[in-house]
């Protein structure tokens, strides 16, 4: 087990057929950390309203954060739009998991980041949440349709994970974030808050990048790409993906999977809460 810091985590979306238990489950088992972040989308109240789908390895993830909190790991959660009935409880602890709306966490280096789950700056879901609504059932639909190319792939003896809905996505993706500027509007918002980076998640698209002065970190997601940020006992910020890791079938070290930038200067604030 390799032990890191911090864990960051979001959009697992456990109660979906597309959450991937297995991996994340193999990768929790890979780290030990004495902070675990759940930056939400963790429970998919979305799906579970359409129908219920509860296997025993979403049940075993959440055991296994209950257990790790108990057990003097700091476990906070941060709900996002598809778990957001659980904001409402912020404040509060269930089990011995704290959740909040937001958090602050203070890196081993000092550097002050701000975690969120992000889908207050897309503008879809704030403003058109039947356009989100749709386009959920939408990704629904093609997480089903892709048992076809995954049965061809495991027949071929091809490795790696491929995905009809993270294809989609893709191809959208740059036009999406041309015209709602995701990136940009959180890192303009922690840059005046005063804060050196983020932590987010809500767009599924795993990035360790300098926005303006701002550390940009997203933890990714779950369903197709596989990702965490994990925080060494240096400061420095690490995207892991985990399917490469398995395909590689490599020991881990901190050394295989660098993909972490280069800090930037401190950013002066402009402000404090």
């Amino acid at each position: 087990m390799l032990r890191v810091r911090s864990i960051f985590l979001s959009d697992i979306h456990l109660g979906t057929r597309a959450c991937q238990a297995e991996r994340l489950l193999a990768f929790l088992r890979a780290y030990e950390a004495k902070h675990v972040y759940l930056l939400g989308d963790i429970i998919d109240f979305w799906s579970l309203r359409r129908g219920i789908y509860w296997p025993s390895l979403h049940n075993t993830f959440v055991q296994k954060m209950l257990k790790r909190a108990r057990h003097q790991v700091k476990v906070v959660f941060v709900p996002g739009n598809h778990d957001e009935a659980l904001r409402e409880y912020a404040g509060s602890n269930f089990g011995d998991i704290r959740v909040v709306r937001e958090a602050i966490h203070t890196a081993a280096d000092g550097r002050r980041y701000l975690l969120m789950h992000g889908d207050e700056f897309d503008q879809i879901t704030r403003y058109h949440r039947w356009v989100a609504s749709l386009g959920d059932v939408a990704y629904a639909l093609l997480v089903r349709l892709n048992v076809v190319p995954s049965w061809a792939r495991r027949k071929l003896r091809l490795r790696g994970h491929w995905s009809l809905a993270d294809y989609a996505k893709r191809k959208l993706k740059g036009a999406l974030e041309f015209v709602y500027g995701f990136e940009e509007s959180v890192a303009h918002h922690v840059r005046l808050r005063g804060f050196d980076g983020v932590v987010c998640g809500h767009i599924h698209s795993a990035a360790i990048k300098i926005i303006g002065g701002i550390t940009y970190i997203n933890c990714g997601d779950w369903v197709d790409s596989c990702t965490a940020i994990v925080e060494h006992h240096d400061g420095r910020m690490e995207l892991v993906r985990w399917q490469e890791v398995e395909a590689r079938g490599e020991d881990l070290s901190p050394e295989i999977h660098p993909l972490e930038l280069p800090m930037p200067a401190r950013v002066v604030p402009l402000h404090r809460r």
